[in-house]
């Protein structure tokens, strides 16, 4: 079997795939075609895989058009469709309902298209997005404290908490992993914290885990009301639902926003998914921010990227295990061997694997292993 693994292209995107560390167990079984500088945005040099046994290509097409598996870290851009081979494999974050043009692609060339987000685990639920939902969420607090500061449109107030001064204000609308990181750092930064979530359990383990902040600490159940409510009064709305497999619900829309104190910030990290507030598009390191009704919105979609070193050592030893299992068995053996693997399939054979997908295209879902039968 040929790995390959092409340079990220994605606007912001400094991660590569595997790591060599990892490359060296990969290459132990098979052989690995990775874009010359792939890894030079995390800090890993050509070198660095030469001797971890890896082949090096510097042509993106030899790698889409050679490898059996394709291992990257962002979905395929609208540059790179054309080098998508038909009846090939894909793994790699794909967010497939909010990119309903790269779905269509690869169901029209039958890829098999394995996405980390939906690959599931009965310990850590999604294995492979955690930690990348873990350092978005903290990334969120440090987004929201940048864009606070009146030079870069906000209100003027530190989020860090001064003796004599207000505290701000932080809403974290979710309390998954991307909200539980969200809203620890904005605490431990001395902010207010209101924590809202649409199931009791997580809100109580999270005040169970975080006792030292009950002062600071608000948790509410989800409502239409409560939403608004807590939003209207936030310095900064930090936005981390996931909705597996489809675009998140909206949580707040444009008329709630437009009450929303001027200067203030929302935080949209579910926007790789599409985004949970009706004013959200998709932004870019470049040019992260843009304002509607006096209010800051930061919706960048690949926001680890910006932390390549911390990332993609994360994120390498995520993918490892599976890399490991299709080394040994083979694509399709591995993801019927198991189940929570076997979930990250999106698309096969020209079908919607994935019950999400299916629904956002409006067509009816075809199980794995009746398309792989």
């Amino acid at each position: 079997m040929l790995f390959g693994i092409p340079s990220e292209i994605k606007t912001g995107e400094h991660r590569v795939s595997v790591t060599p560390e990892s490359a060296k167990e990969l290459t132990r079984r098979n052989k690995i075609l990775i874009q010359t500088g792939a890894g030079i945005g995390s800090g890993y040099s050509d070198d660095s895989y030469r001797n971890a046994g890896c082949q090096i290509s510097n042509s993106a097409a030899e790698v889409w058009g050679t490898a059996d598996l394709i291992v990257k870290v962002k979905e395929p851009q609208p540059s790179e469709y054309d080098l998508i081979r038909k009846d090939s494999a894909l793994f790699t974050f794909l967010h497939l309902a909010a990119d309903l043009p790269l779905a269509n692609t690869l169901l029209e060339k039958y890829v098999l298209g394995i996405a980390y987000e939906t690959v599931t685990h009965p310990d850590t639920r999604f294995p492979i997005l955690s930690p990348m939902s873990a350092i978005a969420g903290q990334l969120a607090v440090h987004a929201a404290g940048h864009h606070l500061q009146r030079a870069h449109g906000g209100l003027g107030k530190l989020l860090s908490r001064i003796q004599g001064a207000p505290a701000a204000e932080v809403v974290v609308i979710g309390a998954g992993t991307v909200g539980q990181n969200s809203a620890r750092l904005a605490l431990a930064n001395g902010a207010n914290v209101t924590l809202i979530n649409d199931t009791q359990d997580r809100l109580d383990q999270f005040a169970v885990d975080n006792q030292q902040f009950l002062n600071n600490l608000k948790t509410v159940i989800s409502t239409t009301e409560s939403v608004e409510e807590s939003a209207i009064n936030a310095d900064v709305v930090i936005g981390a639902v996931y909705s597996p497999g489809r675009r998140p619900p909206v949580l707040l829309k444009e008329d709630q926003i437009a009450k929303m104190q001027q200067g203030s910030v929302l935080v949209d990290v579910a926007v790789d998914q599409g985004g949970c507030f009706e004013t959200t598009h998709a932004t870019t390191y470049e040019d992260p921010t843009y304002t509607v009704h006096g209010v800051v919105h930061y919706a960048v979609a690949n926001m680890p990227g910006a932390v390549p070193k911390t990332a993609t050592a994360a994120l390498s030893n995520a993918t490892l295990p599976y890399l490991l299992s299709i080394a040994e068995q083979g694509i399709l053996e591995a993801l019927k061997s198991d189940q929570g693997f076997a979930s990250g399939v999106n698309t096969y054979q020209g079908k919607a694997i994935d019950p999400g997908l299916a629904a956002t295209m409006g067509v009816t879902s075809t199980p794995f292993n009746q398309a792989a039968a």
